[in-house]
Parts: C-alpha cells; sequence; structure tokens
C-alpha cells in the first residue's frame, strides 16, 4: 500500500485527491493483468496498456509530483505499465522541451492520447555512460539529414512509433556535436535490428538507422543542442525513476510483511521474531527515506527550479539501491516461496535490477552529487 502521509510536506490536497484516484485505477485496470510469458506477448500487453493509460489523461501530467505518483503506483502493480507510462514521458520530453510548434502538434496530442508510443533512443553498444562515444551519425543534405547508425537497449524497440535519437552532427565536437530528431518508425531505413530480452517483462531492443532520410524539420532544437536536450530529459525525469524503485520497494514490503504476519516458525509468527523485525525496521526506513528524497526532488521542479541536478542524482541514486535491498530482503523473510516462479516478489527481483541502470548509473549518480558537493566547498575535481 502506498501511503502519502510520510510525503506530505510535499505535496498539496490536489495530489492527494489524485494518488487515491490514481490508485483505484491501478487497482481495477493494471493489477488483474497477468505477467506476459514471453516477449511477443510482451510487446501485445504493452501496447494494451498504453491504450488504458491514454484514457486517463496522465500522460504528460501536469507536474513532477504527479508523474512521480502514478509512477509508484504502477511499479507496485506492474514493472512493465511503469516502464510504458515512463517511455511516453522520456521519449516525448525533449519535444517539449525544445521542438517546434509543428513537432509539438503533431507528436505530444497523440503521445497523451495513447495513440502514439515514444522511445528514446539514446544508448549505443560502444555508447552508454559515455555519450561522447555516439557514433549514429547525421548528415545534413540540403532540407534533409542522412541517419547511420545502431543503437541498443532501446524500449519500446520494434513497437514505437516514433524515435527520439540523438546523433552526431559534428564529431569533432563530442558532446557539443550531437544533435537530436523525430525519427518516424515508418521511415525507410529504420528496422528493429534484433529484440533483446530482459529478465523481466520489458519490450527491448536494437534499432537500426541505414540512410535514414529525415526532414531537417524533424530536429528537435538547433544543431548541437543534443546534449544540453538529452541531460536536460534525464534530470527532470530522474527522480520517477525513484518513485518506481519505491512502488516496487512499497509491494515487496507489503508481501513480506504479510507473509511474517501469516507464517509461523517455532511456534510462533515470523513477525514475532527479532531478526525479522529488524528487517522490516530497515525495509520501512529505507523506504521512507527514499520517498522523502524523490518527492523533494520532485517538489523542488515544481516550485520553479530550472534543473534540479543534484536532488534527482540523490532521489535515484538513493531510492534504487534501496529498492534493491528491500526486494531482496522480501525474498529472504518469504524462504522459499520468495524464489519461485509467478511469486509477486520473485517478479519484483528480477525488475528492479535494471533500475540501478538505466537513465545514468548508480556510480554515475554518485559522480553527479559528489560534483556539485565539491563545487559547493570551492573544490577543485576532476
Amino acid at each position: 500500500m502506498i501511503e502519502t502521509a510520510a510525503i506530505r510536506a510535499f505535496l498539496e490536497e490536489r495530489h492527494i485527491a489524485f494518488a487515491a484516484e490514481v490508485g483505484a485505477w491501478v487497482a481495477r485496470e493494471i493489477g488483474p493483468l497477468p505477467a506476459p510469458p514471453d516477449d511477443a506477448a510482451c510487446r501485445l500487453q504493452a501496447r494494451e496498456i498504453l491504450r488504458k493509460l491514454g484514457s486517463t489523461g496522465w500522460i504528460g501530467a501536469a507536474d513532477l509530483r504527479s508523474t512521480a505518483l502514478v509512477r509508484e503506483f504502477l511499479a507496485a502493480a506492474s514493472p512493465l505499465a511503469d516502464a510504458v507510462f515512463a517511455l511516453q514521458c522520456l521519449g516525448s520530453k525533449p519535444i517539449e522541451l525544445a521542438g517546434d510548434e509543428a513537432l509539438r502538434r503533431r507528436w505530444l496530442p497523440a503521445v497523451a492520447r495513447g495513440e502514439a508510443m515514444a522511445a528514446f533512443a539514446m544508448t549505443e553498444p560502444e555508447a552508454g555512460s559515455d555519450v561522447t562515444a555516439i557514433r549514429t551519425a547525421a548528415r545534413r543534405e540540403g532540407e534533409e539529414y542522412v541517419i547511420d547508425g545502431v543503437k541498443t537497449l532501446i524500449s519500446n524497440a520494434g513497437i514505437a512509433d516514433f524515435y527520439t535519437v540523438f546523433a552526431s552532427t559534428h564529431p569533432e565536437k563530442t558532446k557539443q556535436g550531437l544533435s537530436c530528431f523525430v525519427v518516424d518508425a515508418t521511415t525507410p531505413g529504420v528496422r528493429l535490428a534484433k529484440t533483446q530480452i530482459l529478465s523481466a517483462p520489458h519490450p527491448l531492443g536494437e534499432v537500426a538507422f541505414e540512410r535514414c532520410r529525415v526532414p531537417a524539420s524533424c530536429r528537435i532544437g538547433a544543431e548541437g543542442e543534443g546534449y544540453k536536450i538529452g541531460t536536460a530529459t534525464l534530470d527532470h525525469l530522474r527522480p520517477t525513476v525513484g518513485a518506481a524503485a519505491c512502488g516496487m520497494a512499497a509491494r515487496a514490503l507489503d508481501e513480506a510483511t504479510a507473509h511474517a504476519l501469516r507464517r509461523r516458525q517455532f511456534g510462533k509468527t515470523l513477525a514475532e521474531h527479532q531478526l525479522i523485525q529488524e528487517k522490516i525496521a530497515r525495509m520501512a526506513t529505507d523506504l521512507a527515506a527514499s520517498r522523502l528524497l524523490v518527492y523533494r526532488a520532485a517538489w523542488e521542479k515544481d516550485r520553479g527550479a530550472e534543473r534540479i541536478t543534484l536532488e534527482a542524482a540523490m532521489a535515484k541514486a538513493f531510492a534504487t539501491e534501496a529498492a534493491q535491498r528491500i526486494v531482496d530482503d522480501a525474498v529472504q523473510i518469504l524462504g522459499g516461496v520468495g524464489v519461485m516462479a509467478g511469486q509477486p516478489v520473485e517478479r519484483l527481483y528480477r525488475a528492479v535490477r535494471a533500475l540501478r541502470i538505466y537513465e545514468g548509473t548508480t556510480e554515475i549518480q554518485h559522480l553527479i552529487i559528489a560534483r556539485h558537493w565539491l563545487e559547493g566547498k570551492g573544490c577543485a575535481h576532476s
């Protein structure tokens, strides 16, 4: 169960009512969905979930706290549903931030209605945390760009209606030479090179761009602004990765608590054993601290902060690492039941691990935090 009382200081009355609405909808529409048995079923269910979400009006929510609340509830019920929602936000945010009016009209309403599935295509086989290693090239030819390259580990690959693609327009300038484009998935030269299967249900794959011609009007922002647009997008949405982690952690804690109160060993319930109480105390404290960091970051953005780089990094790093610990402890409390295929905590165990990697690994978040701390102390750093 997701409680709003602990984060009340960062919410307004409208958020409290919104949380109740989201919770009821998720329990009714998402909770009963079966776990997809394979990648093909996962891709079909992702489309079904998008259709459901498109009817809510929550995609492109008015503020970041609302987006975080949606992700927290979705992740507790279905990590796949959370991923579908998150990618709509991530893939369309660059258009919202820097797209011209024509691009905004073309894509944003369709994204919000669940009629256009978005994808965010930045990662490459040799370019993960180091975006300066991006080799996908976009060469200007008159009023078009010709895009060539491969993107890997792309969520919604093969089922997206458009890709927000980061490519180099001036390779000699490294990250200052990156630009951002909206590429319609039906454009000749765009193809799903291969599917990639995660441990948890998630539509993922490698996308190839082979002499893919797109109009210059599909560029988001000016040439060379891709890095700025990409980092601003990730900055904005990183706290919501922490919110998803909180949702998974809350579900795991609930499952572990229910089991500990029900299961009897050595003449008493597990909950009466001090070692189990110690685990539950640590899990509950980690979850509370995570939620405070997440909603503090979202609150800062909603009250007008231009960038929340430090707050977002702290929220993502702490919440995702804490969620991993909480889910692991939940598995331990459930014992053999916890590792049975299809059990809620077993599914969470497979799903939670990726949160510590995507949209900036924990190690990258720690570097960001340290840099800001050292700058605040007037220290030089590398």
